[in-house]
């Protein structure tokens, strides 16, 4: 597609199949952003497109096909894109002891470097046009650890240490940083999160066995729902105001429980604060 005239504010979001990503690709075009939406499958692709949304085939894992959406995109605009919003991941649940490494390689390949990589070819484009938005969907997770999640765990609390630093390191030249850390948000997060363990975790032979028959009634639904949980359009209002806000923030705590998670956290002695959240889950 040749270059067409930049009118509209132009943003690439990620993991637009469904849930936040889906959610914050429409919501954002509605409002005037000309949206470069990302999925994995082709079958995905067809519902964007019927709403005027420019879709692209990219898998974190996949470098090729990073590469790929940024010459593309970078095509289309004549060289130049205001914001990126790093949104598609997964959770990979299991005792830290029954991860193997070669999944914990995985989960940080999709979660970490992946984004990593999309973001670092996007930083030189914004920083030659004075101006830019990354916003990264980090958790809850990436701040307070939630038992039977360490893999995931561990590759938000890195993302959250990466953006940071690059946070410090833009200021000056720009380009906004942010983090959005929900916790629980209406998607298809656990039911994606139900398949990783069912594929990976080798739930009968472990010590944690009875836990994991527990967590499976969890993930498929059978027993009561998670408390505070919302709707993706929390995360878009979230979102939106990182975007458009002269001084965005560094944080957007998204739910009830993540903010109480993050305030007991700051209040209680760590030994107390541990011993309390590993109660939960």
């Amino acid at each position: 597609m040749p270059p067409q005239p930049v009118t509209s504010p132009t943003i690439i979001v990620t993991g637009c199949s469904s849930g936040i990503g889906a959610y914050c690709a429409r919501a954002l075009a509605k409002e005037g952003w000309r949206v470069f939406a990302t999925v994995r499958r082709e079958e995905d692709r067809a519902p964007l497109e019927a709403e005027g949304i420019e879709t692209f085939l990219m898998d974190y894992t996949q470098p090729p096909s990073i590469a790929a959406l940024v010459d593309d995109v970078l095509q289309r605009t004549g060289g130049t894109l205001n914001a990126l919003f790093n949104n598609g991941a997964y959770g990979q649940a299991g005792a830290v002891e029954d991860v193997p490494v070669d999944v914990l390689r995985l989960q940080f390949e999709t979660n970490v470097f992946g984004w990593h990589d999309l973001t670092r070819r996007l930083v030189p484009v914004m920083r030659r046009q004075g101006h830019g938005r990354i916003v990264q969907c980090s958790s809850i997770l990436g701040l307070v650890p939630y038992r039977w999640r360490g893999a995931y765990n561990a590759s938000k609390f890195a993302l959250e240490g990466l953006t940071l630093t690059m946070r410090m390191e833009l200021a000056g030249s720009g380009i906004h940083v942010s983090l959005i850390e929900p916790g629980p948000i209406e998607s298809r997060f656990t039911a994606n999160a139900l398949r990783q363990i069912e594929r990976h975790i080798d739930m009968e032979n472990s010590v944690h066995a009875k836990e994991y028959r527990r967590q499976l009634r969890r993930l498929r639904g059978e027993s009561k729902p998670a408390r505070g949980k919302l709707g993706p359009d929390a995360v878009h209002a979230a979102l939106r105001h990182a975007l458009t806000a002269k001084a965005p923030r560094p944080h957007y705590v998204l739910t009830r429980p993540a903010r109480e998670g993050v305030l007991l956290k700051r209040l209680l002695p760590a030994r107390l604060f541990y011993y309390l959240v590993g109660r939960f889950g």
